[in-house]
């Protein structure tokens, strides 16, 4: 059962992102890097980004471990109250965008011409519109989780990207899209809202699979009519206090602030650096979800077993010996294919439509500055899943906190252009992931350095042929789909991508040949 909930939960996540990525293509086609793309990723990533830090993480690490002590009625009326406390908060955050939205457009997109100032606050007033379904959204995809339904829980994104490429190409295909960028509000709120019956349903669905179904009445034994007692309601347990909400939301906020101040703080540099900086960051984006943390993430069993035996200190060693050098040989080749083959991965994720050459030469550097980030967030991620297992969460939020104040220190210090601020996310990941293995202590038993050295090593290599020969050649902007150009391309376009995947399939044959560790966490 275990195995193929996984499998299901895996091929869902790799689906959901699949799509995320074409939302950006899509974007990419419709808008290019131009000021209107500025506005509409602020737009469509705001309600979401926001739920995200005030509810989403911390619902799942508080109300997780709360419903598992409650029955399913106290359950139900757990959740309606912390839905109303969201939907009242949300209230207010939405009514503070609405009244705000002069001084907030210029926070978030400082960079923005005047012409574009009106479009930016229509967009800002679409955002707050779709707050509330979409804190409503993250306290639904806790209780799916809860009630381990993986389709209900993965499908919902895949919904909310399908109803935006959707609009996305609709208008990139009529040409509305430059001049109608906050029109792209009414499908937003589609789609939250589509998002919204979709995870009801589901979750009707599951309470009546959970219900006992009645006997017939034909079957059932007659009785003496007897009166019903009244029965006094179980009230449910009180809710966690603050301190642990509050850690909670940083401890799930602070990840997904980074980028998000990043992008902001590349804005200054002027119309359309947002959504450039954007697109670069999602070339890191993508192999740090579905590679690195995904690692940590099917590790996270493992680790948690080892520490509940608690004497088998060899065990728990092991389990983060396998996590480690599995996803940091993955950052390593993850990193060398970006190297050798940003300009052609660029070119062929966002090489469409209203996107210029010159973008995407920034993109593709700004995305190699940022392969090197891979590294230090691969560790990262294998400490903070041993740090949730020990419970001592709050050096996981030390160490965020210090990487987001490394980062807003560059920006007071002007370095805000698009490679400055990747090397600044670098920077900061980099101390977070020394006070992260800090507070675990065991660094020395837990550490294959020649594992680890070898897939580095290769990495180096790759990065110093990159730097003689150059990478693969893709900079050109792709003509629109329709052209039906795209035939002519794909025997240009294959070579390149060969040689991204050969240079990481090096990196993982020198922590395969370099001892024993990657190929026993492989089979493990």
């Amino acid at each position: 059962m275990f195995f193929k909930a996984g499998l299901l939960s895996l091929l869902l996540l790799l689906a959901s992102r699949a799509l995320g990525v074409l939302r950006e293509t899509a974007l990419a086609a419709a808008f290019g890097s131009s000021g209107m793309a500025d506005v509409v990723i602020v737009m469509l990533t705001l309600p979401d980004w926001l739920a995200g830090v005030v509810a989403g993480g911390a619902l799942a690490y508080v109300l997780l471990p709360h419903w598992a002590q409650e029955t399913p009625a106290q359950q139900q009326a757990t959740q309606n109250r912390v839905a109303r406390r969201l939907l009242w908060t949300a209230g207010w955050l939405a009514a503070g965008i609405g009244i705000a939205q002069v001084p907030l457009g210029a926070l978030l997109m400082p960079g923005l011409p005047p012409a574009l100032q009106g479009a930016a606050h229509q967009a800002l007033l679409w955002s707050a519109v779709a707050l509330p379904a979409a804190m409503l959204a993250g306290l639904w995809a806790a209780r799916l989780q809860h009630e381990r339904d993986v389709v209900g829980l993965y499908s919902a994104n895949l919904l909310v990207n399908g109803v935006l490429i959707a609009a996305l190409l609709l208008l990139g295909g009529t040409g509305a899209g430059v001049a109608d960028g906050p029109g792209l509000g009414a499908f937003l709120l589609l789609a939250v809202v589509l998002r919204l019956l979709w995870q009801g349903w589901r979750l009707r669905h599951r309470g009546q699979r959970a219900q006992p179904p009645a006997p017939p009445a034909s079957l059932a034994p007659a009785a003496p009519a007897i009166p019903a007692m009244p029965v006094a309601p179980v009230a449910p347990a009180p809710l966690p206090g603050w301190r642990v909400w509050l850690w909670a939301a940083l401890g799930a906020g602070l990840p997904l602030t980074l980028p998000f101040v990043a992008r902001t703080l590349a804005s200054g540099a002027g119309e359309g650096a947002l959504a450039t900086f954007n697109y670069a960051w999602k070339l890191v984006e993508l192999p740090l979800v579905l590679a690195i943390q995904l690692v940590a993430a099917l590790a996270f069993p493992a680790i948690a077993q080892a520490h509940a035996d608690g004497k088998d200190a060899h065990a728990l060693a092991r389990a983060v010996r396998s996590a480690l050098v599995m996803a940091w040989t993955l950052a390593c080749a993850s990193a060398a294919a970006l190297l050798a083959g940003a300009p052609v991965i660029a070119r062929l994720l966002f090489g469409w439509g209203r996107m210029q050459a010159p973008a995407l030469e920034q993109i593709a550097a700004w995305g190699s500055a940022g392969a090197w980030g891979l590294l230090p967030q691969a560790l990262l991620a294998v400490a903070l899943t041993v740090l949730a297992t020990w419970g001592r969460m709050r050096f996981a939020v030390l160490a965020y906190a210090l990487a987001l104040a490394l980062l807003l220190l560059a920006g007071v210090l002007g370095l805000t252009a698009g490679q400055q601020l990747m090397w600044a996310l670098n920077a900061g990941f980099m101390v977070a992931a020394l006070v992260a293995w800090s507070a675990l202590g065991a660094v020395r038993h837990w550490v294959p350095l020649r594992t680890l050295l070898a897939p580095f090593a290769a990495l180096l290599v790759v990065a110093w042929l990159v730097q003689w020969l150059g990478p693969a050649d893709g900079i050109a902007p792709i003509v629109p789909i329709g052209h039906g150009r795209l035939r002519e391309l794909v025997p240009q376009l294959l070579p390149q991508l060969l040689l991204c995947a050969l240079a990481a399939l090096a990196v993982i044959a020198s922590g395969w040949f370099s001892g024993p560790h990657l190929r026993n966490a492989l089979r493990s």
